[in-house]
């Protein structure tokens, strides 16, 4: 039984290694997604209208891909840039990704609680955990999101859910404590100062 796991993680680098620590215990790239609301980890990667996206084709609506989800010889070998609403442009790849990208056409899950969240709880993630995993990559965190099989869903949890990991509750509760309640993709979309604040309140000293 196929189960999904998911890290959010306030660096990129952390949770660019996650993906590497999941693709080096057995687990497909197909199956694993990043997004990451980073801007500065875009060096390197295809930008918006280098090469379109089949499975983004009718996206529309404020969504783009920059290239093709997926990628051969490893997920981060497929990183491009899409729009989501509430967010902005992210640096994002996998099925996540395009499945956000659908949803905020309206083509998969449709875009009622926005492309992320609607994403995220279309493939199994609680609608609770959802809004937070969708807020924390609005404020410059990165999602790192893994379909495993019943023998490899241990060796996910660990690699998702280590020192590097996001405490789901622990940041919900202080979202919350700020007047938070959940994800509105209608709100402003954080500016590179509001990500750098953000970052510095939860930097591990």
């Amino acid at each position: 039984m196929t189960q999904t796991i998911t890290g959010l993680f306030d660096h990129y680098d952390d949770a660019r290694r996650a993906v590497q620590d999941l693709e080096a215990a057995g687990v497909a790239h197909r199956d694993i997604s990043l997004v990451g609301h980073d801007k500065q980890e875009q060096v390197g990667t295809r930008r918006v209208g280098d090469v379109a996206d089949p499975a983004a084709e009718d996206a529309g609506k404020g969504a783009e891909i920059g290239a093709t989800v997926g990628g051969v010889g490893g997920l981060l070998a497929g990183l491009g840039l899409l729009a989501i609403p509430g967010i902005g442009p992210v640096v994002a790849a996998g099925w996540l990704a395009a499945t956000a990208a659908g949803a905020v056409g309206g083509g998969l899950v449709g875009a009622a609680t926005g492309g992320l969240v609607g994403a995220l709880t279309h493939a199994g993630v609680p609608e609770t955990d959802a809004h937070v995993y969708a807020e924390g990559v609005r404020r410059g965190g990165t999602l790192v999101t893994a379909k495993v099989d019943e023998l490899l869903t241990p060796t996910a949890r660990n690699i998702l859910g280590d020192g590097r990991t996001v405490n789901v509750a622990e940041r919900r509760n202080a979202y919350e404590t700020q007047g938070w309640s959940n994800f509105d993709e209608a709100a402003p979309v954080y500016t590179d100062s509001d990500i750098a604040a953000e970052r510095a309140r939860y930097d591990r000293v």
